[in-house]
């Protein structure tokens, strides 16, 4: 164990704390770590130090003063654990014990409003706090992760040597990490993360769904694998590979494994940022809805007695119009996830830069895919992916592949929440006119809610008496 003064702190030494610890002492810096020693948590930081007594340049501590006294200031710490009240708890018992300049960075995956109120609190106290979402899972912290981090750009400088050498790197070389904004904005861009995430999982599993009444496990696999050649190369549908061929025996092991999806509440969060921000993020939070469908578990196995599905349509698959269907999913998927960081960047004056953010996501995180190096570059010129033509491009010559692959889901009594969403989505923006008329007229009667007319400018507002 080292006895100099630390450059760093982890505090909490669960799966991710301990994968970035490595990752971090890898990189040569002296670390100091704390684990509490209660809660059946007792011999945490022992076991953590004796699988790595190799290492000198890790001190290990389960006193939280003497922990705080082992690092050379402005002390930098990184707190680790679950994300909620405990944050706040943690941050009640550390912030009488540091000084003015120290710096706090929340790891975890905490609201982005409690970010920006954490901060507040912080600063009240003299002391920086960044909260700093970090993506990968277990192996990302360990072999390099995707990590956004909002706080002040002055703090972020005492910080940056050691977040970028711990990230990943993109294909040029380059860090996945770099200075998101002010306050929640780190955290608010990993929640919208999630939400991307949740929806690119539901899209192969409904794919798995429509593929699995007609194919094996290996050939969708196959199909998968050479998919992953090219454009639609990602680490979700890599993953997915791998999981499809898994074997038990001579059993796969996906057909084991019980169909209730769990989820952690970060999917739903970017679904609530965009109906609290009036704007549109349908696959989101569709793909929530069919995660909370599938824990129904006990009450689908009743009501499916009721339904006879042996009378569906098995018409032969259309692989290469369910892939152009995929491929212009994903693509209103990540349009919606940046248009809602678009909103939130303007509401909070975050000037959040979009090419930066897709570009750390190129690498290191559950959503790194060829699609992100590709929007990192149109970033560099547009704002939104409906500017882009490559986008639209691919939009308006994929919509009937997308309607046909919905209409399979139909043929075949197969849900398709999120591909339906996408359609529906591209179909109502792309209508020059909605029939939201009507529905502007059942309130006007109702409530006296008024209307625009479109025979008059639009500043003026008009009441009928119906």
């Amino acid at each position: 164990m080292s006895t100099k003064k630390s450059e760093f702190g982890v505090f909490g030494l669960g799966v991710m704390g301990s994968s970035i610890s490595l990752n971090i002492a890898d990189k040569g810096y002296e670390l100091s770590v704390f684990n509490r020693a209660e809660g059946g948590e007792e011999e945490v930081v022992d076991r953590f130090l004796s699988s790595n007594k190799h290492r000198d340049n890790i001190q290990g501590f389960t006193d939280l003063k003497a922990f705080i006294q082992s690092m050379e200031r402005p002390r930098k710490i990184l707190i680790m654990i679950k994300a909620g009240p405990t944050v706040d708890l943690v941050l009640n018992n550390l912030i009488p014990l540091l000084s003015k300049g120290d710096i706090i960075i929340d790891g975890g995956n905490s609201h982005y409003l409690n970010t920006k109120r954490r901060f507040e609190l912080a600063r009240g106290h003299g002391i920086a706090f960044i909260g700093a979402g970090i993506s990968g899972g277990e192996e990302g912290a360990r072999k390099g992760p995707s990590i956004m981090p909002g706080g002040t750009r002055e703090s972020y400088k005492f910080v940056s040597e050691i977040l970028e050498s711990i990230a990943a790197k993109d294909d040029f070389g380059k860090t996945c990490c770099t200075y998101i904004g002010p306050e929640g904005s780190g955290h608010f861009i990993k929640m919208v993360h999630n939400g991307i995430e949740y929806v690119e999982m539901q899209l192969l599993a409904e794919l798995y769904a429509l593929m699995s009444k007609q194919m094996s496990n290996e050939a969708i696999a196959e199909v998968f694998e050479g998919w992953n050649q090219g454009v639609l190369s990602s680490y979700l549908l890599e993953i997915t590979i791998q999981i499809l061929r898994k074997k038990e025996g001579d059993k796969y092991l996906l057909d084991m494994i019980l169909d209730k999806a769990g989820n952690k509440g970060t999917g739903s969060w970017s679904s609530k940022a965009a109906f609290d921000m009036g704007i549109p993020n349908t696959m989101m939070s569709s793909a929530v809805f069919a995660r909370y469908i599938s824990s129904f578990k006990d009450t689908r196995i009743k009501m499916s007695d009721l339904i006879d599905s042996g009378h569906s349509i098995e018409e032969d698959l259309d692989l290469v119009s369910i892939e152009k269907a995929y491929e212009c999913a994903r693509l209103i998927n990540h349009q919606q996830g940046f248009k809602l960081m678009q909103l939130a960047s303007d509401t909070y004056n975050w000037d959040l830069n979009f090419s930066d953010i897709a570009r750390i996501w190129s690498n290191g995180c559950i959503i790194k895919s060829h699609l992100m190096n590709l929007l990192h570059k149109e970033f560099m010129c547009s704002k939104d992916l409906f500017e882009m033509d490559l986008v639209t491009g691919s939009l308006v010559d994929g919509e009937t592949a997308l309607r046909d692959t919905i209409m399979s889901g139909l043929s075949k009594r197969i849900s398709t929440h999120c591909f339906s969403a996408a359609y529906y989505y591209w179909v109502d923006m792309t209508t020059k006119n909605l029939p939201a008329n009507l529905i502007q007229a059942q309130r006007d009667f109702f409530g006296a809610h008024t209307y625009q007319r479109v025979d008059a400018p639009e500043s003026e507002f008009y009441h009928s008496n119906w």
